[in-house]
C-alpha cells in the first residue's frame, strides 16, 4: 500500500481530481491518502468529500486521513503532491496587484512572472524548503510532484536546494494543440506534437498528422481570421516568432513587453487582455466555495471520471513499471543547449518503474530561446534572492522582468519592491534575519 500525501488539500476541486484519479487507478486505489492544509475547515471538508468519493468510486478500499502535523503526514510517504498557495488572497494577492498598480504597473494573473510572480515565488520558496527539509528526514526516497506556481521558480528552487526527487507539473501542455486548432477550425484527433521550452512559455515545435506538417495550414488559416477571439496574443506571438506557446493569451501578455502598454492603451482591447484577473476572481471566492461545498462536500453521491492530469499516470508508472510519457519541469542539464544550464525547463519525460527521465531536445529556434531567456533571467534571480536572502537579487529580477522594465524606471522599481517587501514581511524570513 502506497502513502500519497497531498499538501494544499483545501484546493477542493483540484484534490478531488488528482486523488479521484488515483482512486480509479488499480495500482493506487488502496493507498493511504494523507491530507494537509493550514486551513483546518477546508482540510476536513476535503477529507469528508474524499471519503464519500472513496466509498462511491472505489468501494472504500483507500484510506483517507487529514493531518494537522506536516511531519506526521510526511512520515513514510511514497509520493508527495504539492498544491499550496502561500499568503492567501487577502492580503498577499491583493497587494501583488494593488501596490504595483500605484506605480502604473498592470498585471493579468501575477502568479508566474512579473512583479507578482516574483513575490509569489519569494513567499513560497521558504515554505517549500520546510517541506523538503522534512522530506529529507522522514521520506527521503519519495517523489515530490509540484503543482504550485510560479512553476519554474518554485520547482527550480527545490531542485537546487534539496536532494528530494522533484518534478513540476502544469496543465498547459495537454491543452495546447487543441487550443490552437480549435480557433482555426481544425480537428486535433490523431495529431502528434513536440513541445519544449520553459513552463508557460514552452513552444509547440512540431504539430503533425500522419506525418504531415500542419503548421503551414494552421498559419494560413490564422492569417484569414478577422473576428476577435480569446487567443489573439498567442496568435500574434506565433505570427512574429513562428511558433505557438503553451500558456494562454492572458498569461502570455504579461510575460512579454508588447501588450500591456500605458503608451498604447488600445492594445488591451485590441488583443482582448483583461488585467487584475486573480484579484477580481478573489471577490467571488465566497460564492465559489459555497457552490463547491454544495457540489462536492454536501453531495454524498459524488462521483468522478479520470482526468488528463499527469499525476495518477506518473504514480502508476513508478509503481508498476508501465512506461508513460509526460511533460515536466526539470533542471536543464544539456536537454536544451541554447538555454542556460540548470535553468528549469519544461520537456517531454519518460516514466517507468526506475524513475523519470527527461528527453534531450536540442536547440530551440534561436528567437524562441531568446524570448525564453528573458523569462529565465527573472526566474533565476528570484531563486537566488530566496535561497541567499540577498534582496538585491529581487531588485535585479524586477529590473530584468520584460513587462516591469518596459513600463518603469529602476528608481521606481526599487521603491515598489521595497514597499512589497514591507507588505510581505511575515512571509519573507530570509530578508529579515
Amino acid at each position: 500500500m502506497k502513502k500519497i500525501v497531498f499538501i494544499g488539500a483545501g484546493s477542493i476541486i483540484f484534490v478531488k481530481n488528482l486523488i479521484g484519479d488515483c482512486m480509479l487507478t488499480p495500482s493506487l486505489c488502496d493507498s493511504e491518502f494523507a491530507l494537509l492544509d493550514i486551513n483546518r475547515e477546508k482540510l476536513y471538508l476535503a477529507e469528508g468529500m474524499l471519503k464519500n468519493l472513496n466509498r462511491n468510486v472505489n468501494g472504500g478500499r483507500a484510506t483517507v486521513k487529514a493531518y494537522e502535523s506536516q511531519r506526521e503526514a510526511l512520515a513514510g510517504a511514497d509520493f508527495v503532491i504539492n498544491a499550496i498557495q502561500v499568503g492567501g488572497y487577502d492580503p498577499c494577492i491583493i497587494n501583488d496587484f494593488e501596490i504595483p498598480l500605484k506605480y502604473g504597473l498592470r498585471q493579468t494573473y501575477a502568479d508566474t512572472l512579473g512583479i507578482g510572480g516574483i513575490m509569489r515565488g519569494l513567499r513560497t520558496i521558504p515554505v517549500m524548503k520546510g517541506i523538503t527539509d522534512d522530506m529529507e528526514e522522514l521520506c527521503p526516497n519519495a517523489w515530490l510532484l509540484n503543482y504550485t506556481n510560479p512553476m519554474a521558480i518554485v520547482t527550480g528552487a527545490v531542485l537546487k536546494s534539496s536532494s528530494i526527487k522533484t518534478i513540476g507539473l502544469c496543465h498547459s501542455v495537454q491543452s495546447c494543440t487543441k487550443n490552437l486548432m480549435d480557433v482555426v477550425g481544425m480537428d486535433c484527433t490523431g495529431v502528434e506534437y513536440k513541445i519544449a521550452g520553459i513552463n508557460h512559455q514552452a513552444w509547440l515545435l512540431e504539430v503533425t498528422k500522419d506525418g504531415r506538417d500542419l503548421y503551414p495550414e494552421i498559419k494560413a488559416r490564422a492569417a484569414q481570421l478577422t473576428e476577435p477571439h480569446e487567443d489573439m496574443v498567442r496568435y500574434e506571438i506565433m505570427k512574429r516568432f513562428g511558433y505557438y506557446v503553451t500558456e494562454s493569451s492572458q498569461h502570455t501578455a504579461e510575460y512579454t513587453p508588447y501588450f500591456i502598454k500605458d503608451k498604447y492603451p488600445g492594445k488591451l482591447e485590441q488583443y482582448g487582455i483583461k488585467t487584475m484577473m486573480y484579484k477580481d476572481w478573489g471577490r467571488s471566492q465566497v460564492a465559489y466555495w459555497k457552490q463547491a461545498k454544495e457540489d462536492l462536500v454536501d453531495n454524498h453521491a459524488i462521483t468522478h471520471a479520470r482526468t488528463q492530469e499527469f499525476a495518477s499516470y506518473i504514480l502508476d508508472s513508478l509503481t508498476t513499471g508501465t512506461p508513460y510519457r509526460i511533460h515536466a519541469n526539470v533542471l536543464n542539464q544539456g536537454l536544451i543547449p541554447n538555454l542556460p544550464d540548470r535553468a528549469c525547463v519544461e520537456v517531454p519525460c519518460l516514466v517507468d518503474g526506475t524513475g523519470i527521465y527527461p528527453c534531450h531536445i536540442g536547440n530551440l529556434p534561436p528567437q524562441c530561446a531568446a524570448l525564453n531567456r528573458t523569462n529565465i533571467n527573472v526566474q533565476e534571480l528570484t531563486i537566488e534572492a530566496a535561497l541567499t536572502g540577498n534582496r538585491e537579487h529581487m531588485y535585479h529580477a524586477a529590473f530584468l522582468d520584460p513587462h516591469t522594465a518596459a513600463e518603469l524606471d529602476m528608481d521606481t522599481i526599487t521603491v515598489m519592491c521595497d514597499e512589497l517587501i514591507a507588505a510581505n514581511k511575515n512571509w519573507l524570513p530570509m530578508f529579515f534575519k
